[in-house]
């Protein structure tokens, strides 16, 4: 992947709406009362923009995305992927809308530990039905780009954290999705490691004018990769205070 300007945004000749949410919440049963951890939220992202959200511990990142990826229901609101309203379809049409459309990266990478590298970096193309050698001449051509060669066969317990990372987010942009949804996922590593795989995400956006959506704790990385950014504080969501 090439270098890529950090602070640059979408075309607004060429932008469209990657997500919208209109007034959403999410409210958890619980005693003594519920719990609000999202609450109106209410959010457009461009294709070309990368978003990062910023925000302390329990303030509701996680459930926000959660929601945008359909791995959630909303308790109330709406959302759109693309054209697509997410929250009227069923289980099955919000699987296939996540496996054509959405990638995501964790902040535990979530390999399966039992695949390889090539094997978890291949597994949507593999669930879209892509046969195994066109899959697997993809993997290898992303892995070369992402310094990845000579890894492909290792599983992830062979891989240092900066690797299995890398190998996550091959997985999540594999795929070409038109969005990526990123869960802390530098939280883990070390400085170095930290910033290539926010360079591999800064690429992938540059290369395919994909939406991201990063959210982070570290206000001073939300400024170093957003093109917009945003606070999430009480499930409340607000543009990061101009300095």
């Amino acid at each position: 992947m090439s270098d890529s300007t950090r602070s640059s945004g979408p075309d607004p000749k060429t932008a469209t709406l990657a997500v919208r949410t209109d007034d959403l919440w999410k409210i958890y049963p619980q005693e003594p009362e519920p719990v609000q951890a999202v609450r109106g939220v209410t959010l457009e992202i461009e294709s070309g923009d990368f978003v990062a959200m910023a925000g302390p511990s329990g303030s509701g990142k996680t459930t926000l995305l959660n929601l945008l990826g359909g791995l959630t229901d909303a308790t109330r609101g709406r959302i759109w992927i693309g054209d697509e309203e997410l929250t009227t379809m069923d289980g099955g049409r919000r699987a296939r809308l996540r496996l054509d459309r959405i990638g995501f990266v964790f902040q535990a990478y979530n390999l399966l530990p039992v695949l390889t590298a090539l094997e978890n970096a291949e597994f949507t193309l593999l669930l879209r039905g892509m046969p195994a050698a066109e899959r697997r001449a993809k993997v290898a051509a992303l892995f070369s780009e992402m310094g990845l060669d000579g890894l492909a066969d290792r599983r992830p317990a062979k891989l240092s954290g900066g690797q299995q990372q890398r190998v996550a987010v091959a997985r999540a942009v594999v795929g070409d999705p038109a969005l990526v949804l990123a869960d802390e996922p530098t939280a883990n590593l070390d400085p170095e490691s930290t910033e290539q795989v926010e360079q591999l995400l800064l690429d992938y956006r540059t290369e395919t004018n994909a939406a991201v959506l990063w959210v982070t704790h570290d206000t001073a990385q939300a400024q170093r990769v957003g093109s917009r950014r945003f606070v999430l504080e009480d499930g409340l969501l607000a543009p990061e205070p101009q300095p």
